[in-house]
């Protein structure tokens, strides 16, 4: 079972690659402005490679955001998205927020269920 290291600021490169294949896309955001900003973010690594990620935004009082939660193709289906996100509320909760909100696509309904989310009602505006 992968390792969870807490805010393990991988590099860029570690970044790039599990988001690639976990996404489909050529390159990740650049994440060295966000990471220090967040409340927290956790890895997942097997053998020292980065496998899974997730991101824990915050606004700088009660309310988190997770964000970008991902298992590389390979190592799906073993729970280590379940485990991201757990840790990401153990955290998130241990840091002081009171909060944790997440969107998702329809078909992850019944994952962020099982992870102790509910749905709410919620807005949003594209901007771009």
């Amino acid at each position: 079972m992968p390792e969870l290291r807490i805010d393990p600021f991988p590099s860029p490169t570690e970044l790039n690659t599990l988001w690639s294949a976990a996404w489909n896309t050529p390159t990740a955001p650049d994440f060295s402005p966000i990471l220090p900003r967040s409340l927290a973010h956790i890895g997942a690594y097997q053998d020292n490679r980065l496998v899974g990620f997730v991101n824990v935004a915050w606004d700088g009082g009660i309310h988190a955001f997770l964000l970008d939660t991902c298992v590389h193709p390979d190592m799906r289906r073993r729970g280590i998205a379940t485990r991201l996100v757990r840790e990401a509320t153990r955290i998130a909760r241990e840091r002081g927020a009171e909060w944790l909100h997440v969107d998702f696509e329809p078909h992850l309904t019944s994952f962020y269920r099982t992870c102790g989310f509910r749905p709410t009602e919620a807005g949003l505006i594209k901007l771009a």
